[in-house]
C-alpha cells in the first residue's frame, strides 16, 4: 500500500464524509492502491500524518478543508524544520475556502483531484515555519503553507469560522465579517524585525506574512515572481480611515500590484520576528487562530513534495 487517505468527515458541515465515500468508490474503480482512514478528532490529522511519514508511506493525502491540510502538513516536519521522510503530500479538497488549492492549481472537484492523485506528478513547494506561544504560554513550532496573520486576521478567522460562512458562503461571509470588524477594530503598534532590519509600525490593523498569492477567502496578493518561494511577503495594513477604506478593500481583493501608502504597504524578507503585544497578540495561520505573540517566522529547511 503506497497511499493513505486521511479523511476529515466533519469538514464543510459534514459534507466531506459523503464526498469521501464517493472518492473511495472512485479510486477503487480505478484500481488505485490506497487505504482510507477517517479521523475521529481533529488532532488525528496530525498524528495519522506523522505515523504515515514514519511508516514510509509514499503518498499522504489530506481530504478536508484548509485546517485539515495544515494539520497533515505539520506531520511531515520535525521541530527543526526538516522533513521526517520522503513521503509526498496531496489534497482532495472538501472544505469551504480552497486557498491552498487555488495557489497551486489543484482541482477542487473531488473526482478531478482524485485523478491528480492517481497520476502522481509532483513539484517542490516552500513551507513556512512559525514559532509562537500557546494559551499556556508554552512556545511551540508549527508549519503553514499559505499565510500567517497577526492582528485583525485572527479576529476575522474567528468570526468567519463561527458560522456566518455556513449561511452566506465563503467569500461573502468573510467579506461581511471583515467589514463588521473594521468598524470597531483599533490599531496598535508592533515591533517587527525582518532579516537585518527592525521597524516600529504604528497604528497597525493587520500584518500578513505569506508565501502564496491567496491569503484567505478571496483576499489575494500579487507576489513579485522573482521572489516567490525564496522570500515571505509582509503586508502591513495600518492607519486605516473611512476615506481610504474603499481603496484598501479594492486592493486586497484585486490580486494586483499596488503602490505603497501609509495604510497599505509591502516588504519582503526571509525571516520575520514580531515582538510581544498585549493589545492584539493573536496569531493565525492558514485560516485558524493558533496562538499568541511573540512569534518568529522563517522557511522550513526542506521543501514539500506536492502531488499536483
Amino acid at each position: 500500500m503506497n497511499t493513505v487517505l486521511i479523511i476529515n468527515p466533519f469538514s464543510h458541515n459534514g459534507r466531506s464524509g459523503k464526498d469521501a465515500l464517493k472518492v473511495i468508490n472512485y479510486l477503487i474503480d480505478k484500481d488505485f492502491d490506497f487505504e482510507p482512514v477517517f479521523i475521529k478528532r481533529f488532532e488525528d490529522c496530525y498524528t495519522l500524518s506523522k505515523k504515515a511519514n514514519k511508516s514510509g508511506i509514499k503518498n499522504i493525502i489530506a481530504m478536508g478543508g484548509d485546517g485539515t491540510i495544515n494539520k497533515v502538513i505539520n506531520g511531515f516536519y520535525n521541530k527543526e524544520g526538516k522533513k521526517i521522510s520522503d513521503s509526498r503530500f496531496g489534497v482532495i479538497y472538501t472544505g469551504t475556502s480552497p486557498d491552498f488549492c487555488r495557489s497551486y492549481q489543484i482541482p477542487t472537484k473531488v473526482f478531478k483531484a482524485s485523478d491528480v492523485i492517481i497520476e502522481q506528478k509532483t513539484r517542490e513547494i516552500p513551507v513556512g515555519k512559525i514559532s509562537f506561544f500557546n494559551a499556556n504560554r508554552k512556545q511551540v513550532t508549527r508549519y503553514f503553507a499559505c499565510c500567517a496573520n497577526i492582528g485583525l486576521g485572527s479576529s476575522l478567522a474567528k468570526k468567519a469560522n463561527s458560522g456566518i460562512r455556513k449561511y452566506l458562503g465563503d467569500s461573502t461571509g468573510t467579506f461581511l465579517s471583515l467589514l463588521q470588524i473594521l468598524i470597531k477594530y483599533k490599531g496598535t503598534d508592533y515591533i517587527v524585525k525582518y532579516d537585518d532590519e527592525e521597524q516600529k509600525i504604528e497604528n497597525v490593523i493587520n500584518l500578513s506574512v505569506g508565501i502564496t498569492k491567496y491569503i484567505a477567502s478571496g483576499i489575494k496578493f500579487y507576489r513579485k515572481p522573482e521572489l516567490a518561494g525564496e522570500y515571505f511577503y509582509l503586508i502591513k495594513a495600518a492607519n486605516l480611515r473611512m476615506k481610504n477604506l474603499a481603496t484598501f478593500l479594492r486592493r486586497i481583493y484585486s490580486g494586483r500590484e499596488f503602490p505603497d501608502t501609509d495604510f497599505l504597504s509591502v516588504s519582503y524578507a526571509k525571516k520575520i520576528n514580531i515582538e510581544k503585544n498585549t493589545e492584539h497578540p493573536d496569531v493565525e495561520f492558514d485560516g485558524d487562530p493558533s496562538g499568541l505573540l511573540p512569534c518568529s517566522i522563517e522557511f522550513a529547511q526542506d521543501k514539500l513534495s506536492l502531488i499536483i
